[in-house]
């Protein structure tokens, strides 16, 4: 790996971890973090997290686990190419969706919805903080602490947006919300590396689904120009082949371009330390002809394919069950397995929002099928 740049996250400006350890052997602090989150219960319980289609619809489908691993394969290239800590672009990639609920954005809605309406004090539910929250609490691992005791900078890419009240709840971490300051590259990285990943595994998904059409794709210039480019490279081309060649080279232009234009932002600032970027304005960008392709695409996929009848459906009872599940347990703690129990008698609402949000798909309807179904009993 090339010499990382100065104004790089490394072990020698890292701002360590919450508990102290002793370093780790043959490998670095920020592969030790890697190496935790990939081990840990979240991680793997991601397999059975929805991204847009709820697990059981299909074999081929990305899933929250899928769309980490992709993530974090994109944003390592970024990371080698400006010469910052590709280590650490892979952890916060592969942990930054660890807090999130079953069945993707309609769970996580449903279950800050029920929160904030019996608890407003409680902020709701944001699965950026819960996904924190997993790290730094809900994991039990070691003997010596709670969570994975990641490094400060992990936890800081996982921390995507926060609400300056929750800001003041999280003391150093959150002091950045509140005095307009940035995190690191890598953190920024992953956040766009992240946007790259589900606008494009999205479109690949709804056309295996048919929900979406080619010719619906071909009125948007982000695909267009790279499908008749393959068009004209492998003439009679067609089928899988064919989306699988464009959306190849779709990305490939995103990753180009994010390297091109971070690289003008990094020469126009001309930082020397990591507190340079902390000051500045976001450097990892996107050129804005880029920028307009990206919002006309996800304009499409959010009219087209997030709002289609069918996911409207798998959604709509989505919420319910979420919705359901919370009640019932609000009502009566005694319903919750003993771990979760003994957290109620603390904080109730949290209690069953871990609970809920630490499900799979498959769990939560089964889970829901106990509760209210009576041929279960």
């Amino acid at each position: 790996m090339a010499e990382l740049a100065p104004y790089a996250v490394a072990e020698h400006n890292s701002r360590g971890r919450l508990h102290v350890e002793a370093p780790p052997h043959e490998r670095s602090e920020f592969q030790r973090d890697r190496d935790r989150i990939v081990h840990c219960t979240a991680f793997r319980r991601l397999e059975y997290k929805t991204q847009v289609f709820v697990n059981h619809e299909g074999d081929l489908f990305r899933t929250r686990l899928t769309h980490s691993i992709e993530v974090a394969q994109i944003a390592r290239s970024i990371a080698r190419a400006l010469r910052l800590n590709e280590d650490l672009v892979e952890a916060i990639s592969l942990a930054h969706d660890l807090g999130h609920t079953p069945f993707g954005h309609a769970g996580q809605d449903a279950l800050n919805d029920c929160m904030r309406e019996l608890a407003p004090a409680s902020g709701g539910f944001e699965h950026n903080l819960q996904s924190l929250r997993t790290v730094d609490l809900l994991e039990e691992r070691y003997g010596a602490f709670d969570g994975l005791n990641l490094c400060f900078e992990t936890r800081e890419g996982i921390l995507k947006h926060c609400s300056p009240e929750r800001a003041r709840e999280l003391g150093e971490l959150g002091r950045r919300f509140l005095e307009q300051r940035r995190p690191s590259l890598e953190a920024q990285i992953c956040d766009l590396a992240d946007a790259i990943a589900y606008n494009h595994h999205d479109v690949d998904d709804g056309l295996r689904s048919g929900l979406i059409v080619l010719e619906q794709l071909d009125a948007l210039a982000a695909f267009a120009r790279h499908r008749q480019d393959v068009a004209s490279e492998f003439p009679g081309i067609s089928g899988r082949r064919m989306i699988h060649e464009t959306l190849r080279r779709m990305i490939n232009a995103l990753v180009v371009d994010l390297i091109g234009e971070t690289r003008r932002n990094i020469a126009a600032v001309a930082p020397q330390v990591l507190e340079d970027i902390h000051v500045a304005a976001p450097l990892v960008a996107f050129s804005e002809s880029m920028r307009a392709e990206q919002r006309e695409l996800k304009l499409f996929l959010n009219e087209y394919l997030y709002r289609h009848f069918q996911v409207l459906r798998m959604t709509n009872k989505a919420r319910r069950i979420v919705s359901e599940l919370f009640a019932a347990f609000i009502n009566d703690p005694r319903l919750l397995p003993p771990q979760y129990r003994k957290m109620a008698q603390d904080d109730n609402v949290r209690a069953v929002a871990d609970y809920i949000a630490g499900m799979t798909d498959r769990y939560a309807i089964r889970e829901h099928r106990r509760l209210f179904a009576v041929g279960e009993i």
